[in-house]
């Protein structure tokens, strides 16, 4: 377990040095998708898939908010790739190595992914804890956000029906 498990809410940052050991260059989000894809299969939570590669995981409204509108919480899920020239790293297959420096959380010679990592794991959290009382929740994760847009600009018309939009970048 890296330094980040200290780091609280630790199940917001637990997911995120989980999203750490991803690689997720733009326009190859493949291992990313297939991330989020098991995670709401093994939190037995419905989710979709749409052509471009968006993954939208739904969960329901706690007892007694089944009649509030759903909300959307959105991020995405690639991340801007910068190494140092002396930084040996391939941001196809390595983790990027975070940890804390004083009161940052950094990255050893590359960049974090915390654009939108953290997002995503603020997401994640909200969608795997049973505490909060919530009314429907869509998390919703777009695919090349950094050179394009390209998930936003191709969502599947029928993969949310929440009528708030958060954007967690």
């Amino acid at each position: 377990m890296s330094e980040l498990s200290n780091l609280k809410p630790s199940l917001v940052w637990g997911i995120f040095e989980e999203i750490t050991r991803v690689p997720r260059p733009s326009k190859h989000e493949e291992k990313i998708i297939a991330y989020l894809v098991d995670f709401a299969l093994r939190h037995n939570l419905r989710h979709k898939v749409d052509a471009a590669g968006n993954v939208v995981i739904y969960k329901p409204a706690t007892a007694g908010y089944e009649e509030h509108p759903a909300v959307v919480l959105q991020s995405h899920s690639d991340m801007v790739c910068e190494k140092n020239a002396d930084t040996q790293h391939d941001f196809f297959s390595d983790p990027i190595e975070a940890y804390i420096d004083g009161q940052w959380v950094r990255a050893r010679g590359t960049t974090l992914g915390a654009d939108c990592g953290i997002g995503m794991a603020a997401a994640l959290a909200v969608l795997v804890d049973d505490t909060l009382a919530h009314p429907a929740i869509e998390a919703l994760f777009t695919v090349d956000e950094e050179t394009g847009l390209t998930g936003a600009f191709n969502l599947a018309p029928d993969m949310l029906s929440g009528k708030y939009l958060l954007n967690l970048d």
